[in-house]
Formats: C-alpha cells, structure tokens, sequence
C-alpha cells in the first residue's frame, strides 16, 4: 500500500482516485463497510481506493495532545494502516491535523486536497461529516461542490449489529464494560493490541513473570486493568496474563504500558511484533505497599488465567 503524507501530484501520477475521509479508529464493521463501498467505486472507474486518515485525531489535537480529555484510542496509526490494507485499501493519504489545517476552510479543503491533490473521481462519505475551520463543510456542500468540479459523492452505509450502528464510540464502551464479546462482533474480530516489543526495567523477569511490554498510543487508553488474553508470536498463541495501564506500584505516572506474561514460554522477543488478544477481565490495577505483596498477587492472576483459558477450551 502506498502511504503519503502529502497529497501534492498523486492526482497527476496515479490519475485520480476513489476516496473516503476519516479516522478509522478501530478499522470496525462499519469502517469496513465504508471501505468496501469504495473499492467497489475503485474497481468501476479503473483507480485506486484511497482512504484520506486524519491524524492526529482532532479531538486530541484541541484536548492538547492524547493525554487532553478526548476519546480513548483503540488503535495506533501503524496497525490502522495495515487493517486499511488488508480490508483492499491502495493507498493512504495521512491528513496531518493541527493549527494550520484547523483553519483550512470547507473550499479551500475540497480543491486543494481532494481536487487538485488526489483528483478524486468519487466521495464515499457519512451523511453527518463535517470538516473545514468551524466544521462549516458538510454532505450537501460535498455534493455541490461535486457537480461543480465533476467527481462524484456517495453516502456511506451504516452497519448495524444487534439493533445498533456500530462506531468506534460502541467499541469503546464494549470494551469499557469488560465485554470482549460484544467488542469483537462490532469490530469483525477479536479485540488485539499489535506492536514490537520493547525493552522495560526488567521489573517483571526480577519478580519471576518476565513480561513482553508493548508502547501504547496517547495517555488515554480504552483497557486498565489485569486481563486473560493470548499473545501471538509467530502465528502461534501463547495464554497470556496481561496489564494494561500505568503501573501504580512502580510509577504511578507516565505513559501507559502493556505487559504481557506468556504462561509456560522461554524466548526473548525484543523487537519482534506480537499481538495481544484479550479474552475476559481480572481486576483493576491496584496499588501494593510492596513489591513481595504484588507478587503474590502476580502468581493468583497467572493461576486465574489458566484456569479461564482451560475452561474456554472446554467444549
């Protein structure tokens, strides 16, 4: 897949395109039902579907970074991109959001990048998309401005599951609530975090349980707490015991980590890329007086999350 960071001469080199705008958090039904609308409109006119990813999201750039008070991410930008991909995505155009685009207005939006930028032939978009300085710019606007410069504007499906449209706001309260069930129907798949695994303080090799401890994106996550989950390494899952959150013995502050203890594994994995599963909540993190006492309570998560992951595989 082809990844611009610019829209400058896409339009003269690949001859235009079939586009949808967002943010795709989550790349969820929803997202791939939009996407698949768009290649669809690709494979008609003969171009490539291209999918313009807004990044930051501009919640977290007016909350003043990730860690401001705006929705949590569900996915950083890389994994976003390889969903993209494997759901038939050609190219992605990465729309930085910050001062300077805030105040782009809704005209100067459609002829520089979707016009004159990527030449877009046709617009898959929401019937409530906004965007331009103020959000002045919407559906009808699209439309107009459509027939004026010749490309076509289509309104995106919604995908219901259960009675209710999903969104990546659905797949956030899901997962807020411990439902990984629920969470996975609306995604299409079960709910994972994907990233390298990075080199920590070693906190949990000292304590007996050696983690792989993965970086997340932003202060504000959608998971805290100590779950049962599976890593996969190499195509293979692994029963995991896992923390999400900010480590309150040890730190209590800082960015927020994933750490991953694989049950009954010897390997070291720094910087290969794994990916967590999350099957069913423990507790939340909690705070212990002593390293010796959160030990303890290491050896009664590792024992709880064998014994929910045996009994899952129980017919």
């Amino acid at each position: 897949m082809i990844v611009l960071e610019d829209a400058g001469g896409f339009a003269r080199e690949h001859g235009g395109c079939a586009a949808t705008i967002g943010k795709f958090d989550g790349v969820h039904l929803g997202h791939q039902l939009i996407i698949g609308q768009v290649v669809e409109q690709a494979k008609t006119l003969g171009l490539p579907a291209l999918a313009v990813v807004i990044e930051p999201h501009p919640e977290e750039f007016f909350a003043g970074g990730a860690g401001g008070d705006c929705p949590a991410r569900l996915m950083g930008l890389a994994e976003k991109l390889r969903l993209l991909e494997a759901h038939g995505v050609d190219c992605c155009l990465v729309l930085g959001f910050d001062q300077a685009m805030s105040q782009t207005s809704a005209a100067d939006y459609i002829r520089r990048i979707l016009v004159d930028g990527l030449g877009v032939a046709a617009l898959v978009i929401g019937g409530d998309f906004r965007f331009g300085r103020g959000r002045e710019g919407d559906f009808a606007m699209l439309e107009a401005r459509g027939r004026a410069f010749g490309f076509s504007v289509h309104r995106a499906l919604d995908r219901v599951v259960d009675g209710c449209r999903v969104s990546s706001t659905a797949v956030r309260e899901a997962l807020a609530a411990g439902d990984f069930h629920r969470a996975g129907r609306l995604l299409g798949r079960p709910y994972a975090i994907r990233g390298p695994v990075i080199r920590g303080e070693q906190l949990g090799a000292k304590l007996g349980y050696p983690t792989c401890n993965i970086e997340l994106p932003g202060r504000r996550i959608p998971l805290h707490g100590i779950y049962a989950g599976e890593a996969i390494v190499a195509g293979r899952a692994h029963p995991a015991a896992v923390s999400v959150g900010f480590r309150p013995t040890v730190e209590d502050a800082g960015k927020p980590l994933l750490e991953a203890y694989l049950l009954d594994f010897e390997g070291d994995l720094y910087g290969e890329t794994i990916e967590v599963i999350f099957r069913q909540k423990l507790r939340d993190e909690e705070k212990f007086d002593s390293l010796e006492t959160l030990r303890g309570r290491i050896a009664d998560d590792v024992e709880w999350v064998r014994q929910v992951l045996n009994s899952a595989k129980k017919p």
